[in-house]
């Protein structure tokens, strides 16, 4: 239903007029499984292709540019026949269009972004919200179907529209109500209300005490790791009651959970260990005269090394800070090393369901069966998919593992993305596959569309599998390959 005049493209820039020809623009991406493939686009319409691309067990027809026969009253635009290993497989190969799908994000931070549940906007409009705080990372939950399609027209767009830079590897700039404000990309370090994070933490207070209490012993008197989750205290820790450390009479604001680990110490925020301390002090509710004493040393660290104070009590047993001792800097600075890069993971998230499956099949359960029992291996553009259990075909992928741009949309507005199902032959026959369909691999990579196509490609180009990628079509992806190995 999307009329496109002469020489024109269409409203989501995938198709185009050419003569009263369809056009898919975007070219078509295959893999090889070789180092240095060239990415130079060679079109279909314009001269023949010059023999860089190779149709043999390496190579691999993905969806990126392939088209789609949605809603799929016919078969898939592409599906392919190879041999694998002395094996008969096939791929379906077909371009999802996805209303319900999403994007989940990983921010690697101790900052405190935003209470759980708070709303995420992008220019202003809703578009998901946060959800749990993981280990040294911050989690948010952007699109689905309900910001697509259940709000205003700007809303579905500006949702769609950030997803899909996130999807493809661009930046995205996100404001959280009552919390932080973000710039985020696909495998880089997230800037937060202005400032680029170097590291997430070792981790939470209570680790930190454990993994470094050997290192203290005997260069300070007591350590604090502040920590907005669990707060580590290594004179009552397990850690430092095993090295045999002494006891300083010191008490902690919060609530104690197990011995040296306490909870709530004070609000989250952007500063000391994911709290909103600027003076760690503040968590210090005294120390006992008992045991105290005059000149006792206390070191207070955050949990990246970010933040550190030395402290010695004077004679009222208050903490007084003082510069920090040649003796600790190294310890400091080993939390530092010892924290990974902080990063932003980018999770592409849909239900492949609907009719999707009936380009795939006559018997769409049957896919959904297949790939429940990992009879059929689901990619997408090449890169691998975390499949959900339970019913359906619900899986989510990193995006920095698939090529460039790989992603598109349509104005519903829905995100579009490549998906394909490799399976044995005989197992496609079995699940009621359209057998009449299938074509060799050569004629794949020459661009032969079926008769089931109502277009036209544009233009091909040849990609290196990513590094780490398992080979989409490897029979070592199936379960009755390793009971016949």
């Amino acid at each position: 239903m999307c009329y496109i005049a002469e020489g024109r493209s269409g409203a989501c820039d995938r198709y185009a007029n050419d003569n009263g020809n369809l056009i898919r623009l975007d070219p078509l991406t295959i893999l090889e499984n070789r180092e240095n493939t060239g990415a130079n686009v060679v079109p279909f319409l314009e001269r023949e292709w010059d023999g860089d691309i190779v149709a043999g067990p390496e190579t691999f027809v993905t969806a990126i540019g392939a088209g789609t026969t949605y809603p799929d009253y016919k078969p898939a635009p592409f599906i392919v026949a190879s041999e694998v290993d002395g094996v008969d497989m096939v791929t379906v190969v077909t371009e999802g269009i996805f209303s319900y799908c999403g994007v989940k994000l990983k921010i690697d931070t101790d900052r405190h972004l935003g209470d759980e549940c708070a709303l995420v906007r992008s220019e202003g409009e809703v578009i998901g919200h946060v959800t749990t705080s993981e280990y040294g990372s911050q989690m948010l939950s952007l699109g689905g179907v309900h910001h697509l399609t259940g709000g205003s027209k700007k809303e579905g767009r500006i949702t769609c529209s950030t997803m899909l830079a996130l999807c493809n590897g661009e930046t995205a700039d996100l404001t959280i109500d009552g919390g932080a404000e973000l710039t985020v990309q696909a495998g880089k370090a997230p800037t937060i209300n202005g400032a680029l994070e170097e590291r997430m933490r070792v981790g939470c207070g209570s680790a930190t005490v454990g993994m470094f209490a050997a290192q203290w012993k005997g260069l300070v008197d007591e350590v604090v790791v502040v920590d907005d989750h669990i707060t580590g205290v290594m004179s009552e820790h397990q850690a430092g009651k095993v090295i045999g450390w002494e006891p300083t009479g010191i008490k902690i604001n919060g609530r104690r959970s197990t011995p040296g680990r306490y909870f709530q110490v004070a609000e989250p925020g952007t500063g000391w260990g994911g709290t909103n301390l600027t003076d760690p002090l503040a968590i210090i509710s005294k120390f006992d005269a008992k045991t105290a004493r005059p000149g006792l040393s206390v070191l207070m660290v955050s949990t990246t090394g970010e933040h550190a104070a030395y402290f010695e009590l004077d004679d009222e047993l208050l903490p007084v800070q003082q510069e920090m001792p040649d003796r600790l800097l190294p310890s400091v600075r080993r939390i530092e090393e010892n924290c990974e890069p902080a990063l932003t993971s980018v999770l592409f998230m849909a239900g492949a369901g609907g009719s999707l499956r009936s380009g795939v099949t006559e018997h769409p359960v049957g896919l959904t069966r297949s790939v429940q029992n990992s009879l059929t291996y689901v990619s997408c553009g090449g890169a691998p998919v975390y499949t959900w259990p339970g019913g359906g075909i619900t899986f989510m992928t990193d995006v920095t593992r698939l090529p460039q741009n790989a992603f598109g949309y349509v104005p519903t507005p829905a995100l579009v993305a490549p998906l394909e199902f490799t399976m044995r032959a005989d197992d496609y026959r079995a699940l009621g596959g359209h057998m009449d369909y299938v074509v060799p691999l050569a004629e794949a990579i020459e661009g032969k569309t079926g008769r089931q196509n109502d277009h036209l490609l544009k233009g091909r180009r040849a990609v290196s599998s990513s590094s780490g990628n398992p080979w989409p079509a490897g029979s070592d992806n199936y379960p009755w390959r390793k009971a016949n190995p």
